[in-house]
């Protein structure tokens, strides 16, 4: 925050849950039944312990008040893929960075994105919201930076010639391949967005009836 200057945000991309395409889960809410009925034993994949893949699903188990077993792996070509397809594990949380090729080539179905909205590069997935979990949203992103003490009208002239070439179609059709949105933000919106993102709320805890 004091350190460095932001020059852009440069692309963003939500989390996605899938499960196998033969599985008999088709959508978000198969998914949570099938967890209520069926307590620890359906499992998830992860990119990793703590990763934000992994959060999201914690996050989801509390919202939807499920128990789902992490099986966490040390990113996605360590045989989370493979593991899925094989029927070893039940399903995985990961980027659309990661996973939205292999959705859009048939080899997992995509149950819900954690975004506000639908995403443009995968609009036939359903985001959590509209399956009653409308505060289960949470968007990787990249950013540019510089030392902090770096002239202003360098920052202001690095800024403007990302912009530009995030609205170069060449770079847009590159991105999506790779399942990222191409996203610019201006030094003082990027600034703002990380102040959001470093702020602690503790939400109050209910009280405890006896």
């Amino acid at each position: 925050m004091t350190d460095f200057t932001p020059i852009s945000t440069l692309g963003r991309y939500p989390n996605l849950v899938v499960v196998s395409k033969t599985s008999s889960m088709m959508s978000l809410k198969d998914y949570i039944n099938k967890a209520r009925a069926n307590p620890g034993k359906v499992t998830f994949a992860s990119p990793g312990i703590g990763t934000t893949p992994h959060l999201a699903a914690e996050l989801l188990k509390n919202m939807a008040g499920i128990d789902i077993t992490h099986v966490p792996y040390r990113g996605i070509a360590a045989g989370a893929m493979s593991d899925l397809l094989t029927g070893r594990i039940d399903s995985m949380f990961n980027t659309t960075g990661s996973l939205l090729e292999a959705v859009r080539s048939g080899q997992v179905r995509g149950l819900a994105v954690s975004a506000a909205e639908r995403s443009p590069l995968a609009p036939e997935i359903p985001t959590f919201a509209e399956s009653a979990f409308p505060a289960l949203m949470s968007r990787h992103g990249n950013g540019l930076f510089v030392p902090a003490k770096t002239p202003r009208d360098i920052v202001t002239k690095m800024h403007d010639s990302v912009a530009a070439m995030l609205r170069e179609p060449a770079v847009k059709e590159r991105y999506e391949v790779l399942g990222i949105e191409t996203a610019s933000a201006t030094p003082k919106e990027m600034m703002a967005i990380m102040r959001s993102e470093v702020t602690l709320t503790i939400p109050s805890r209910p009280s405890l009836q006896a």
